[in-house]
Order: structure tokens, then sequence, then C-alpha cells
């Protein structure tokens, strides 16, 4: 019973074999495998983007730092929710590729940046001038760290409001394909076509073994990108591996069939859990993860059968009455299976 991250899941047996394949023989290195022409097509292709520059990273980290170094100078800021990735789980690394690029940090309910809140940002932003940081870049995360998704409307409606200042938008689609398949829009609808600029487009927590692409849908960011990929390391050499797991994603959309798997995972999971006496959802379950609450004693039987998730706040102990509710972040993986989901749900309820 593993809930802890879809990043603990295992890699589709698709992708292993793809890898495997990737192993015969000899094949240019740094990006100049023939496969990656292919996922170059391929991306080009999905996101009805034939114009858009396509590059391989192994983490996600990386693939928001040196996205946003190429549309931010150190003396602008990133507005981005306060509850994003990149400000709660990227231990500085924006601000370290970047060169210094401050974060300001925006409201809204359920990780979802409130439009307001980005429009009086923005507003506030160098009122003195050279005595502050400039107007920079947008950051979304969709799917965001609260599970919840941003349709293309409200994607557009921010980028508008940061476009009226100059301001190029940047997604971070870590579980990009888990709002996709919810929202069964396209991917084109949901990125260039809402005002997203570049795009983090994950696999690493959907089923591949560690590999991000970064889609520039704007191909004058492309050269810069390729020298700070390079400059800070991530320029893979045997990138032949890179390139062979993100060919198989793509490919009969596995990508989607892998969140379809693990978006419904989760809404059996939450369906279970509001069946619990006394528990509750913190946040909509709208892509493969679930924050709820359920009282201590559950918790203490599935902690005791191993179960694997974390409780959120951290800060949270089994000790104390049985009654009295815990909240906790649970995620599913394209590999979660119904039984796992079955008998985590027998033991808190």
């Amino acid at each position: 019973m593993f809930f802890a991250s879809d990043n603990g899941g295992p890699a589709a047996p698709e992708v292993m074999a793809a890898m495997m394949h990737a192993n015969e023989g000899t094949a240019m290195p740094y990006g100049a495998d023939p496969i990656m022409d292919r996922v170059r097509a391929q991306i080009r292709e999905v996101f009805e983007a034939p114009e858009a520059e396509v590059y391989l990273v192994a983490t996600g980290t990386a693939a928001n730092s040196l996205a946003l170094a190429t549309m931010v100078q150190p003396w602008q800021t990133i507005y981005c929710h306060r509850l994003a990735h990149i400000e709660e789980d990227e231990c500085g690394a924006p601000e370290f590729y970047t060169g210094g690029s401050k974060l300001t940090l925006l409201e809204g309910p359920s990780a979802k940046i409130d439009p307001e809140s980005l429009r009086q940002a923005i507003d506030y932003t160098a009122r003195a001038g050279v005595h502050n940081v400039q107007k920079g870049v947008l950051s979304i995360t969709n799917a965001t760290e609260t599970g919840t998704i941003y349709t293309p409307a409200e994607v557009a409606e921010l980028t508008a409001i940061a476009k009226d200042s100059g301001i190029p938008a940047h997604m971070d689609g870590a579980r990009f394909a888990n709002a996709l398949v919810r929202l069964g829009c396209t991917p084109a609808e949901l990125t260039w076509e809402a005002g997203i600029e570049a795009l983090s487009l994950g696999g690493t927590k959907n089923g591949l073994v560690g590999v991000e692409a970064v889609v520039l849908f704007n191909p004058n960011r492309a050269w810069e990108f390729e020298l700070r990929r390079k400059r800070g390391g991530h320029l893979f050499s045997k990138h032949r591996f890179l390139s062979a797991q993100m060919e198989a994603y793509l490919t009969d959309g596995l990508w989607l069939k892998l969140a379809r798997k693990a978006n419904a995972a989760a809404d059996r999971l939450a369906k279970g859990i509001l069946n619990v006496p006394g528990a509750s959802l913190m946040h909509a379950v709208e892509a493969n993860a679930i924050f709820a609450s359920w009282p201590r004693k559950g918790h203490r039987a599935a902690q005791a059968a191993e179960a694997k998730y974390y409780h959120w706040p951290f800060d949270q102990s089994l000790e104390g009455p049985d009654d009295e509710m815990i909240s906790a972040r649970l995620v599913c993986n394209w590999a979660t299976s119904d039984a796992e989901v079955d008998q985590f749900l027998q033991l808190i309820s």
C-alpha cells in the first residue's frame, strides 16, 4: 500500500522495453540520436506546434529551473503560487539557475493563483524603479501541488494579465498528463493556445524511469536553453536512453493511458475515504492526489500495516484520542491497484 508519491511507482513495461532496445548498438551522444528526432516530431504533432523546440532533462527541478532561466533576468521576479513546487520543493534551484531571480508568492485557494492576487503583485512590482526587482515571468503549476487543476480558460485569464505587462508564462507540468486527461482538452488548448510560452512536460511521475521534456513554444529561446542546459550539467552524453523513454511514453497515447489509471485509482480512494465516519477531503480530487482527514484510529491501523503516505502537515502525531481527525496526502500512480486501494480503505474504516 504505497501512496507516498507517484515518484515511487514502477516504470511502465513499454518504457523499460524501449530502453533495452535503445541499448543495442551505438548512437550519437548529446541528443543527436535518431530517437530524439522522432521525439521532437511526436511532441510537435501532439501539441500542434510545428515550430516548438524540445529538450530532455532528467528531473523536474532541472526542467523548471532551466526553462525559467531562459525567460527571466536575475533582477526580475518569478510570480508563482506560495504552494508552487518551485517554491516548496526545489531547494532554491530556480533562484540558483536564474542567477538570483526573486520568487513573488501569490495567493489563491487550493494552490491555484487568484487572478486578483497576480494583478496586484504585478502592479506593486518595481514601484520604486531601480531599487526593486522588476517584472519577470509567471509560472503556473498544472496539476497543482494540492491535486487541483487549472482549466484552459483559467490559464488564459492568468496569462492575459501577465501579457498586459509584457510578462511571459511558464507551466510546471510535472503532472500535466493527469490534468489533461481529466479535462478532456487538447495539449495545445492547455498550453500555447492559452498563452503558455514554455512547458515542463513531466514523465517521471507517470511511468518513466527519469526524464522530463522542456517544450519551448517560442523557439527564439532555444539556443539560450541549450547553453544553460550544458552549463548547468544537464546535457546527457548517453541521451538516447532519455529519448527512448519519451518516445515510448508518447507512442500510442501511453502517457494518457497511464495518467487515466492513476486518476482512476485516486477517484476510488477518495470515494472510499468519504465513506469513513467523520472523514473529509481538504481539496477537490482532480488529478491523482488526495488530501483528506480521517480519525487517528484509522491512521494507526494503516501505518501498523506499513501503508506508506504522508501526514499533511507533517507534524501530526499518532498519539492522542482515537476520534481526533488527522490529515494526510496520498498520491496514486499508474500501477496502483484496486486491491491496494481497497485494503487501505478497510484498514482506515
